[in-house]
């Protein structure tokens, strides 16, 4: 299975970073994204102190998470919300689907959130006879192309209006244009009719107020305040990560995340919502449901070293920094989760073997840890994986070819020997390389053989 998922990772990479258009269109979106993350970052008396607050406040939330679930729960409970933990995705698709079944329910809109692409919620309920629509305007596009989202915030990133007007030209009928304002109204007038049409809303959170029990919600479209309040039946789908402990702290993160993800001030829509519609409250869903998904978060957060990465609050900016992602695309890494975070957190919550080629697709820069609002140490962490999937499952031939290396550095005179050896072999196996063993072909493929120098570093130096 390691196999496959790896060989797609190469393959889509190699194809994705010969396309120069592509890469181009991802360029020019992020160049936009970084100009207004730096003029926002400079209206920051201290961005560096900002961040170290915020990291504070999620290692607090974290290693008390455990009260402060629990503060959560019974403060939403009180009001009517109906909660349910999820051990895995498929407590949490069953929950959402029987749910579906026992409200009868046609169609099903949703918000934007991550958490829902993590457990396939949407071909679950398809598969279940529901029609599901997203409601975001990314994520209208790409689930228009039958596509996962590209980004964790931006998921029609890599299509130009041009591709996107033909798109909606093929699928909606609408006229050709490329006046983003065109193309939006064309996508507002297609989701009206699904929000008055939508027997069930469902939804992410942002963040999980323990103080008050209370979910956030933070977007830029007020497609989730029409998601959340327009059904008769709200779901909030969320990782149990994401509780902090006070209403307050959402004056430090709000800003934060919309600096960091979208290079904005503030986004243009915050909710908070605490339950159902109230008896003295005169709109809302009659039913409020929260799912609080933990599908390994726990095992994650178990491991001391490695547990900051759950501090992460989806802003994308470590995507946005990441060479890698920059040039082999976001649909590469094959999984909900892209980029350095994804690379992180992926091989703990589908399976190390399974995705550990992730943590090897890294320059190790740094530039990821160095945006992180939220100070996760993403370029050790790919290292942590690295470490622990070679000691789940050593590779014999590494093990061979490191013991061997060890060897060689133990005797310098030995090495010298083998170099001048080695000096009349170099061009014979650049010609060879075609017809040779498909793992060293494979290794030469993206390295070419150095000349190698007439005298040694240590033949030179005893001459001196």
């Amino acid at each position: 299975m390691s196999f496959t998922f790896a060989s797609k990772f190469k393959i889509q990479a190699t194809k994705v970073t010969a396309d120069l258009d592509h890469r181009a269109k991802i360029r020019a979106a992020l160049k936009s994204y970084e100009t207004a993350r730096d003029e926002r970052k400079a209206q920051y008396q201290d961005w560096q102190a900002a961040r170290h607050g915020a990291a504070s406040i999620k290692w607090e939330s974290l290693n008390h998470l455990d009260a402060y679930l629990v503060d959560f729960v019974t403060k939403l409970s009180a009001r009517g919300t109906k909660v349910f933990w999820a051990g895995n995705a498929q407590e949490a698709r069953d929950y959402i689907v029987a749910l579906a079944k026992e409200k009868r329910a046609h169609t099903i809109i949703k918000s934007k959130t991550m958490t829902s692409e993590e457990i396939h919620l949407n071909e679950a309920l398809r598969q279940a006879g529901y029609e599901v629509v997203e409601s975001d305007l990314g994520e209208f596009i790409v689930q228009l192309r039958g596509e996962a989202p590209y980004h964790l915030v931006f998921p029609a990133m890599h299509l130009t209006r041009h591709e996107i007007s033909d798109l909606f030209h093929e699928k909606l009928h609408s006229a050709p244009s490329e006046h983003p304002e065109e193309l939006t109204m064309i996508a507002r007038k297609e989701l009206r009719f699904k929000y008055i049409q939508a027997d069930i809303g469902i939804s992410g959170a942002n963040f999980g107020i323990a103080e008050t029990g209370m979910i956030s919600i933070t977007e830029n479209e007020g497609n989730g305040r029409l998601t959340t309040a327009l059904p008769k039946v709200h779901v909030a789908l969320m990782g149990i990560e994401k509780v902090i402990p006070r209403l307050s702290d959402l004056a430090l993160f709000l800003p934060l995340l919309a600096t960091a993800g979208t290079g904005q001030q503030i986004t243009c829509y915050n909710s908070l919502i605490g339950g159902p519609r109230q008896s003295d409250e005169p709109d809302g869903p009659d039913e409020f449901h929260l799912v609080l998904l933990d599908n390994n978060r726990t095992q994650l957060l178990a491991d001391a070293e490695q547990r900051d990465a759950l501090h992460c609050i989806r802003c994308g900016a470590c995507l946005n920094a990441c060479p890698i992602f920059r040039n082999v695309g976001g649909h590469t890494y094959g999984t909900t989760y892209q980029g350095p975070i994804g690379s992180v957190i992926t091989p703990h919550l589908r399976g190390l073997m399974d995705w550990k080629h992730l943590s090897y697709a890294s320059s190790l820069c740094g530039a990821c840890t160095e945006v992180c609002p939220v100070k996760i140490n993403l370029h050790h962490h790919l290292l942590h994986n690295r470490r622990n999937a070679v000691a789940s499952r050593p590779d014999p031939s590494e093990r061979a070819a490191f013991r061997l290396f060890a060897f060689l550095t133990r005797y310098p005179g030995l090495v010298n020997r083998l170099a001048r050896i080695s000096r009349p072999l170099v061009p014979f196996v650049r010609v060879v390389k075609p017809i040779l063993p498909a793992p060293i072909k494979g290794w030469l493929s993206s390295r070419d053989l150095p000349k190698i120098a007439r005298e040694s570093f240590r033949d030179y130096w005893k001459k001196r």
